[in-house]
C-alpha cells in the first residue's frame, strides 16, 4: 500500500479548517496530521511534522501566510505549498508566489476542486485557481497582452514530444492527466517536464507558465473558464 502524503493546514478558523480535513479524509493520497491557527504555530508544526504538503490561509495573526510561505520554504524546501484564501485580489496572489507557493486556490472554489489542487503541487507542479482572472495571469507573468506567437531558439532546441507537454503543462494539466492522454507513464511525463526545464534553464514550475504565456503557446484567455 502507497503510503499516503501528508498534510499540515494553517487556517485561523476552526469550522473551515474541519471543512478541508473532511474533504481531504476522503482522497486515498493525503492525510492531515496537523493543524494550526496562526502562522507562528503553524511554522512550528511543521518542524516537527515536516509535512509533504502545507495548505496555508494568507490573513492570519501573529505570522501573516505570506511570511508563513517564505519561512516555510527556508525551512523545509521539500514541503510544497498551496494557498487557500478569502482573497482574489492579483497584489496576494503574486506575492504568494514569489514567496514560493506552487498553488493558489480561492476558499470558495475549494470543494471538488481542492483535491486535483493537492495533487497538482504535491507532484510540483504549478496550480492557479481557473476562477482567477486573465489580468492576474498577465500580472504574473509580467508580459504585454501579445497575441502572436514570438519565435522563441530555446523552444525550437525541444523535442516535438518536449512541446507538446511543455503546452500541456502550462495548461494546468497533472501529470497522471497527460499520462493518460499521451498513452504513456507519469514517470515519462516527469522525465520530459526535468529535461524541459533544463533545456529552457528554468528553475521552477512557475517559470514553464510564464514561459509558455511569454512565447505564445498558450492562450491566457483560457484561464478565464
Amino acid at each position: 500500500m502507497t503510503q499516503k502524503k501528508t498534510v499540515l493546514i494553517v487556517d485561523d478558523h476552526p469550522l473551515y479548517r474541519e471543512g478541508l480535513k473532511a474533504i481531504i479524509n476522503r482522497s486515498p493520497i493525503f492525510e492531515v496530521v496537523g493543524e494550526a491557527g496562526d502562522g507562528k504555530a503553524g511554522l512550528q508544526q511543521a518542524k516537527e511534522l515536516r509535512p509533504d504538503l502545507a495548505l496555508v490561509d494568507i490573513s492570519m495573526p501573529e505570522k501573516g501566510g505570506i511570511d508563513l510561505v517564505q519561512d516555510l520554504k527556508s525551512l523545509r524546501p521539500e514541503t510544497r505549498i498551496l494557498v487557500v484564501s478569502m482573497h482574489s485580489r492579483i497584489d496576494y496572489i503574486t506575492k504568494a508566489f514569489q514567496a514560493g507557493a506552487l498553488g493558489y486556490m480561492v476558499k470558495e472554489s475549494a470543494g471538488d476542486g481542492l483535491l486535483k489542487a493537492m495533487e497538482a503541487v504535491a507532484n510540483e507542479e504549478f496550480f492557479l485557481d481557473s476562477s482567477l482572472s486573465r489580468e492576474v495571469i498577465l500580472k504574473i507573468s509580467k508580459i504585454p497582452d501579445a497575441q502572436t506567437v514570438v519565435i522563441n531558439g530555446d523552444y525550437g532546441s525541444l523535442t516535438s514530444r518536449e512541446q507538446e507537454i511543455l503546452r500541456l503543462l502550462a495548461e494546468g494539466q497533472t501529470a497522471k492527466e497527460i499520462a493518460n492522454r499521451l498513452a504513456i507513464s507519469p514517470k515519462t511525463v516527469e522525465n520530459h517536464r526535468v529535461n524541459i526545464m533544463r533545456k529552457l534553464e528554468l528553475r521552477r514550475p512557475i517559470d514553464l507558465i510564464r514561459y509558455a504565456v511569454r512565447i505564445g503557446l498558450i492562450d491566457v484567455d483560457q484561464w478565464k473558464d
